[in-house]
């Protein structure tokens, strides 16, 4: 058996020394692909495609990792299984073509396509008569169609080798990775983020990863899985890197200093600025974001403006047309639906009735209190891991308690409303019994080890995401008496 690979049509129609360049390239990543299931193997170039082939047998489960590798290689269009046999004659060929094809064509216009090399006795017309013949007698309600088949049985014959195409694969399409130059993808864990990386890296953009992490090690576990998947899956052939950037200093300087209307989209601008100086010191030419047009407040045209005059390079978004269900049938179909699922939006907790049309003068003002130290300290502290490397040290996060009313009623509880203080005056928070103590998000890590020890705390927040990660930032500095209170 071996692997016929047809090369994505756009490939073909590139003038033949790009042409030549993206083979060599894909020929290179499809065997550094594979080099893990199949030791040596080899590909090889035949113009119009490349077969793979390698040296003894492989047992069905490394076959199925093959071809399921083989089908995330960008480049690919196509894959064709094609077993070899040696050629004794006409009634041999047909015994063989005859149970490949039998039940695909039943109730089908088909034809017969022999492409033959060699000196022999007969012509390709003669075979492919003899075989359509064979197939027509074999196969219910079928029927051939020379000039508009609905199913065409391919064949080779060079020499005294046959050589029939058994199975067909899809491929992913696009270019060879590489091909296209290096990118930085900014990287949350959501729906959009990974679909994003992936459309580039299947069009051959070597794509690198940024994450701003704004939930603790948690977070950040999640993030590393779905970026080890991505490169596992569609980028294997490279060495790419996962650069982490703690940000929950940010987040809290932004709470201090920053109105709640411009929040969101200040955030992205410290963003982008961060990003912007990681790929500086990799010399990274081009951003990458999951925006998608007017799906959020911040990716108004506004605000997607506002957010790009603060970048030295210039920012891909190829979801920027993209409905939200496209995307999540994109992460679906790539297998990063599952992680994003079980994540919370951190980003959406950080802003509350933003403005989706401000003024520029109005974000460049909001940002003259900023202090600009606390970004390049996070800057500072950002850590880079190959993406191969992702799953052999996963940041472990402590669990945290979500607790109801009831166990807020116990004496030696006290709830803790950590809402912006404009949020708390807008919509006052009830308890049971007592009263919370307020202290606001972007304080409380310097707070909390101010607080009696003897007690439990449960944080609040409208939506329950910033509690949660703020109790389990406070665990992972070994405050584990910092719970979730759901106000149920």
């Amino acid at each position: 058996m071996r692997y016929r690979l047809k090369l994505f049509p756009e490939i073909t129609i590139k003038s033949r020394s790009v042409r030549q360049e993206m083979v060599r390239s894909l020929r290179t990543n499809i065997r550094n692909s594979l080099a893990r299931f199949i030791p040596g193997v080899r590909v090889v170039d035949c113009w119009d495609a490349l077969e793979v082939r390698r040296d003894g047998e492989l047992d069905a489960s490394t076959h199925a990792e093959v071809e399921a590798g083989l089908t995330r290689i960008p480049g690919i269009h196509e894959i064709l299984v094609v077993d070899s046999h040696t050629f004794t004659g006409f009634d041999a060929t047909a015994a063989l073509v005859v149970p490949l094809w039998r039940d695909a064509l039943a109730g089908r216009r088909f034809r017969v396509s022999v492409k033959r090399r060699g000196r022999h006795d007969f012509t390709s017309e003669d075979l492919e008569r003899y075989l359509g013949r064979a197939l027509l007698e074999a196969a219910d309600d079928a029927s051939v169609d020379l000039s508009d088949p609905q199913v065409t049985v391919r064949l080779e014959l060079k020499n005294e080798q046959l050589l029939l195409i058994t199975r067909r694969l899809p491929g992913l399409g696009g270019y060879p990775l590489g091909t296209q130059g290096e990118a930085l993808a900014l990287i949350s864990g959501g729906f959009d983020s990974p679909v994003a990386a992936w459309r580039l890296l299947r069009r051959g953009l070597k794509t690198h990863f940024v994450f701003f992490n704004l939930g603790g090690p948690a977070h950040e576990a999640a993030v590393r899985e779905i970026v080890h998947h991505l490169w596992q899956g569609y980028g294997a052939s490279h060495r790419l890197n996962f650069i982490s950037v703690p940000f929950e200093g940010v987040i809290n300087e932004i709470q201090r200093q920053v109105p709640s209307g411009v929040a969101g989209v200040v955030l992205k601008r410290m963003m982008l600025r961060a990003a912007n100086r990681v790929a500086g010191r990799a010399r990274i030419p081009a951003l990458v974001t999951g925006d998608a047009l007017a799906q959020v407040s911040s990716q108004s045209l506004t605000n997607l403006r506002l957010i790009d005059a603060v970048s030295e390079r210039p920012i891909l978004r190829p979801l920027i047309a993209s409905d939200k269900q496209t995307i999540i049938d994109d992460a679906r179909r790539i297998g990063t639906a599952a992680y994003a699922e079980g994540l919370p939006e951190y980003c959406g907790a950080v802003s509350k009735r933003p403005n989706v049309h401000p003024r520029a003068e109005q974000v460049e003002r909001a940002e003259t209190g900023f202090d600009f130290g606390v970004l390049d300290t996070a800057v500072e502290a950002a850590v880079a891991t190959r993406a191969s490397r992702l799953l052999d040290d996963l940041p472990h996060a402590v669990e945290v308690a979500e607790v109801g009313a009831s166990t807020a009623l116990a004496q030696d509880v006290t709830v803790i409303d950590i809402r912006h203080p404009n949020e708390r005056e807008a919509a006052p928070l009830t308890l049971p019994q007592g009263e919370p103590l307020e202290i606001p998000f972007f304080e409380l890590a310097e707070r909390a080890e101010q607080l009696p020890c003897n007690r439990r705390y449960l944080l609040y927040c409208a939506q329950g995401v910033m509690s949660r990660m703020q109790a389990q930032l406070l665990a992972d500095k070994g405050l584990t008496q910092f719970g979730v209170y759901r106000g149920d």
